[in-house]
């Protein structure tokens, strides 16, 4: 089995990122945390974990990781030290420890941030870490969903590497083709939009290689 480090772990997505991992023949899941108050949330749920900070430095989480699901996000509060810096400082180490493959969630809108009238200095540090990850010499696939709400989620998405109009998707189907994307045969070195819609998540995934 492969260990995932999960960054964003105690998110909402990333709670249920950590959910399909543990249930996984293929994946061991450790969850990036930031308080030790995380650490006994893992814990009780025999999920292991590592105590690290996006801000900080990030070697030991990397360490004994075959690949990397970034999950994390600033909530807004923090887009350039968390949502950009925090993620190329993981995509650095990552690089230095020869992770296999990094996943990346990003955010539709995000390939061009200049065009958007809301939240765009969010997009714009999504955009900027998206670029880097592309440029860093590791083997990724970036996400970039819709709107995520907390709906059931239904397998099935709509996805291309460019919508032509934006919509919303359930963060349990987000969280579904991360996990998918790990697999090196799916969306290899691969960038995409994607909202709910009618494709399974496999098929879907397998169309964009």
């Amino acid at each position: 089995m492969e260990n995932i480090l999960v960054a964003g772990a105690h998110g909402t997505t990333g709670q249920k990122i950590i959910k399909i991992l543990k249930n996984s023949e293929d994946f061991e899941p450790i969850a990036m945390v930031r308080v030790n108050e995380q650490v006994d949330f893992f814990k009780s749920q025999d999920v292991k974990t590592v105590v690290a900070n996006l801000e900080d430095d990030l070697s030991q989480a990397v360490k004994n990781i075959d690949k990397v699901i970034f999950a994390a996000g600033s909530g807004g509060e923090k887009v350039v030290e968390v949502d950009q810096e925090g993620a190329k400082r993981l995509i650095d180490a990552s690089k230095k420890a020869g992770i296999k493959k990094f996943v990346m969630l990003s955010s539709i809108g995000a390939g061009h941030p200049e065009k958007a009238d809301q939240l765009k200095d969010y997009l714009k540090a999504k955009h900027n870490a998206d670029e880097y990850l592309k440029n860093s010499g590791l083997h990724y696939t970036i996400v970039r969903p819709g709107t995520l709400n907390n709906d059931e989620g239904t397998g099935k998405i709509k996805l291309k590497r460019e919508l032509e109009s934006a919509g919303e998707i359930p963060r349990a189907d987000v969280a579904r083709t991360l996990v998918a994307s790990l697999h090196d045969a799916k969306g290899p070195n691969a960038i995409f939009e994607m909202v709910s819609g009618d494709v399974l998540i496999d098929e879907a995934l397998d169309k964009i290689s």
